[in-house]
C-alpha cells in the first residue's frame, strides 16, 4: 500500500465536543483539512465507523495538484455510548486518479486495493470542563471492575457467614415459597375471621333490637290487667269505708 500523498490537518485526532451526559454539542463543528502537495489530481473519500453519527461534507471530491480543501464534520444529536468512545474514529482514502479517466464512480470501483492510501484518524470526545471524555470512560470502567471485585468479596463473606453461623439450608428457594404461602394463607384466615366477626356483630345488634321491642309490648299490656281490676275494686272500697264512718257516728250517738 503507497504512502499517503495528501497532508492531513490534524495529523491524528479529530476533537468533538459533548455535554456531561455525552451528548454532542449542538451546532458544533470540526474542520479536516486536506491538501494536495503533488503533481497528480488526486480522488479522495472520507469514511467513519459511525456514518449515521456524523455529517461529513464534502465526503468525496477531486483535488488538483498543489490545491486544498476543508472538509466539515458535524455531530448529529445524539449520545456518544461509553462502550463506542474508542471505536469512532475516520479514514481518509485517496487515489492518484488515472489519466483520460472522466468518471469518478466508475474510478471507485475499478480501483484495487494496492492502489488505496488510507489514512486513520481517531476521535477524541471533550466536556465544558476541558476533560476527555474516552479517559474519564476508562476511569468508569476501571470503577466498575472495582465494583464487581468488592461485590465478589461481599459474596464471598456472605458464605463464610453462612457456613459458620447459620445452618444451611438444601433447598432455600423452596423454603423461601413455602413460607411466602404460609403468610399468604394466613392473611386469608384473617379476613375471613374479620369478616365473620362483622357478621357476628351485626347478627347481635338485632338480636338486641328485636328482644327490645317484644319487652316493650309484653310491659304496655301487663299494665291493662292491674289498671282494670283497681277501676272494679274501688267501688267496694268505697262502701266499706262509708259503713265504716256510718258505725262510729252510731257508736257516739249510742253512748
Amino acid at each position: 500500500m503507497p504512502n499517503q500523498v495528501l497532508t492531513i490537518e490534524p495529523q491524528n485526532e479529530l476533537k468533538f465536543k459533548v455535554d456531561f451526559s455525552g451528548l454532542f454539542e449542538l451546532g458544533y463543528t470540526t474542520y479536516m483539512r486536506l491538501t494536495n502537495p503533488s503533481e497528480h489530481t488526486v480522488l479522495f473519500k472520507i469514511k467513519t465507523t459511525a456514518p449515521k453519527k456524523y455529517c461529513v461534507r464534502p465526503n468525496s471530491g477531486v483535488l488538483e495538484p498543489n490545491s486544498k480543501v476543508d472538509i466539515a464534520i458535524t455531530p448529529q444529536p445524539v449520545h456518544v455510548d461509553p462502550n463506542e468512545k474508542h471505536k469512532h474514529k475516520f479514514m481518509v482514502q485517496s487515489v492518484i486518479a488515472p489519466e483520460g479517466k472522466t468518471n469518478i464512480d466508475q474510478v471507485w470501483k475499478e480501483i484495487s486495493p494496492d492502489q488505496l492510501m488510507d489514512y486513520k484518524l481517531k476521535c477524541v470526545f471533550e466536556t465544558p470542563r476541558g476533560t476527555n471524555l474516552n479517559d474519564a470512560g476508562d476511569t468508569a470502567a476501571q470503577n466498575e471492575v472495582n465494583k464487581k471485585r468488592v461485590a465478589v468479596s461481599a459474596a464471598d463473606d456472605v458464605k463464610s457467614l453462612t457456613k459458620t453461623n447459620f445452618p444451611k439450608s438444601e433447598n432455600l428457594e423452596s423454603d423461601l415459597q413455602k413460607a411466602t404461602n404460609e403468610v399468604i394463607h394466613l392473611r386469608e384466615e384473617e379476613s375471613k375471621l374479620r369478616h365473620e366477626n362483622l357478621r357476628l356483630k351485626e347478627e347481635l345488634l338485632r338480636l338486641h333490637q328485636s328482644v327490645g321491642g317484644e319487652g316493650r309490648v309484653a310491659r304496655r299490656h301487663s299494665y291493662g290487667p292491674e289498671k282494670t281490676e283497681q277501676i272494679a275494686l274501688m267501688p267496694w272500697i268505697a262502701t266499706a269505708i262509708g259503713m265504716a264512718l256510718l258505725g262510729i257516728i252510731i257508736g257516739k250517738f249510742i253512748m
